[in-house]
């Protein structure tokens, strides 16, 4: 099982958390926490084996410490998946490679639904076999009315996780703050001064020598959201803006599995504008 936690530092919670698990007969396998000195935080990951522990008697019997101590935290089997809801446009590398990814077994998740502005030929060289797929068309007009359809299947496919995999509309506020810390978007963050079209072609106009991507938390202020993964390409006067755009998916692509990945093992944890990631 995997415990993780948050809370004002002091003195005593390490103690409290292994204690606790080998009163119950519980044996830690990996345990990882950060003190962050700025903000007098403190997080915590614990994987353990929980012996003959059930999951509800060991929530149960540890709400009393996560109340002593402030704690924000969750108690999971990871044998219980988290559902995931995949929205795409268009552009469809992210969510491909999210599905292979899937379907090997690398990214351990049940998917909820796969949902995109866009009809279901658009993907037609995607495997999208025996995935419920929902077109959910929006206009400027219209907006709302397919946020609150969205919003209504979320809810309705019991969705725990939303991935924005090139998703090319922008959530409302609203929306936002209903999923916050429950929705990842993917954004090629590393050309902040390259807005609107085509933002690799302007990189490549301006002889930028370093490409990248971010995946982030969704909040209603655009692309600002708690940052998860990041990663860079250098790149020369010799790449043309075609191979940019190739590079760029490959970033994209990688840093988004991998901030999802990070989120299924809950190794993710919100620290106000920023995250605490344990990686592996």
């Amino acid at each position: 099982m995997i415990l993780t936690l948050a809370c004002p530092d002091r003195r005593g919670i390490v103690a409290a958390v292994s204690v606790f698990l080998s009163e119950r007969g519980c044996n830690i396998l990996d345990a990882q926490q950060y003190n962050d000195a700025e903000t007098g935080a403190f997080f915590m990951r614990v994987v353990f084996d929980p012996a003959q522990a059930d999951l509800e008697t060991l929530r149960t019997a540890f709400e009393p410490i996560g109340a002593a101590f402030a704690m924000r935290w969750t108690l999971r089997d990871p044998a219980q998946r988290y559902r995931v809801m995949i929205l795409a446009s268009k552009t469809d590398h992210c969510l491909a490679d999210l599905l292979y990814r899937w379907r090997i077994e690398e990214l351990a998740m049940d998917i909820s639904a796969v949902v995109s502005n866009h009809p279901a030929d658009t993907f037609a060289h995607v495997d999208l076999k025996g995935l419920p797929f929902h077109h959910l068309p929006v206009a400027k007009d219209t907006k709302l009315e397919q946020e609150a359809q969205l919003w209504a299947l979320i809810r309705e496919t019991k969705t725990d996780i939303v991935v924005l995999a090139r998703y090319m509309q922008i959530l409302s506020d609203g929306l936002a703050a209903k999923l916050e810390g429950r929705c990842i978007n993917i954004h090629h963050s590393f050309l902040p001064g390259f807005k609107g079209a085509k933002p690799y072609h302007q990189a490549h106009a301006r002889g930028v020598k370093v490409i990248g991507a971010s995946a982030h938390y969704v909040t209603g202020d655009l692309d600002e959201g708690p940052i998860i993964e990041q990663d860079v390409e250098r790149i020369s006067h010799r790449d043309t803006p075609q191979d940019l755009v190739r590079k760029g998916r490959d970033i994209e692509r990688r840093v988004l599995a991998r901030a999802l990945r990070w989120r299924l093992e809950d190794r993710v944890l919100l620290n106000g504008r920023k995250t605490v990631v344990f990686t592996d």
